[in-house]
């Protein structure tokens, strides 16, 4: 049994020692990267392909997502609101689930899906196919062509993307509505933003900056220290999609809470 334990413990810590250089690379990677944009030159057509990548292309993904969370919050809330007798409080209801939560956070997780898997994928066939190094040799730094621009285009689209995402989600909401109980698109609109802020919006659609960082940071993270040939392609755009979910799900509990303390009334 102490040889067994004793195996055990010595199987773990391998694994501990990895995650530990995990977060000193990914620390290293992020003030790189902090460095590289506040420095010139700046790759401003490749900037604007990987926003068209992020922005444009992800554009009806995050529509039908949207769509169908108004459309499955309209119902739900309505049955709920019938039930105590405060159905004329649905459009407020609607309006601010969706800007304050359901547009921020269902925007970040569809780009993660997408846009995470993507980033990592590419970089990750760039790496192992000495793309990269091509570059260098071209004395072209990688970093700031392939790294910088994914990331600003991430921190740039999402807030664009969210406020897409939160007319969608609004709108259609509004015509699911309709369908059980004929309502006015502007008195709906009226009675829903009667009691929203720019504290309500502002918080909320900023936050997903951060989530755009973060998807970037990540997925460019994981494709640029792949090894292993196609499957280790594979497993970067795996881990890159998992970890920026994980990582936007667990920013998004911390910022809901800071946003709260802030913007208190």
């Amino acid at each position: 049994m102490p040889k067994k334990a004793e195996q055990a413990g010595s199987s773990d810590k391998p694994s501990m020692l990895s995650f530990l250089e995990w977060i000193g690379e990914l620390g290293a990677f992020t003030v790189k990267l902090v460095r590289s944009t506040c420095s010139p030159p700046y790759h401003f057509q490749e900037l604007f392909q990987q926003m068209h990548e992020v922005g444009t292309r992800s554009l009806p993904l995050v529509v039908l997502a949207s769509a169908a969370t108004g459309v499955v919050l309209s119902l739900q809330m309505r049955e709920s609101l019938v039930r105590f007798g405060a159905k004329s409080l649905l459009p407020v209801v609607i309006v601010l689930t969706i800007i304050k939560e359901s547009g921020p956070i269902i925007t970040a997780l569809v780009v993660c899906g997408r846009v995470g898997a993507g980033i990592g994928a590419q970089l990750g066939s760039m790496k192992v196919t000495e793309q990269i190094d091509a570059i260098e040799a071209s004395a072209v730094d990688s970093f700031k062509l392939l790294v910088v621009t994914r990331v600003v285009a991430c921190v740039l689209m999402l807030p664009l993307l969210t406020l897409v995402a939160d007319f969608s989600g609004i709108l259609v909401g509004w015509m699911a509505n309709t369908m059980i109980e004929h309502v006015a698109l502007v008195p709906f609109l009226t009675d829903g933003f009667k009691q929203v802020t720019f504290k309500d919006l502002l918080p909320a659609t900023a936050r997903t900056a951060l989530f755009g960082f973060i998807i970037g940071l990540l997925g460019c993270f994981q494709g640029m220290r792949t090894t292993g040939g196609t499957e280790g392609v594979a497993r970067s755009a795996t881990s890159a999609v998992v970890l920026s979910s994980l990582f936007v799900i667990v920013a998004d509990v911390w910022l809901v809470r800071l946003i709260q303390i802030v913007f208190q009334p």
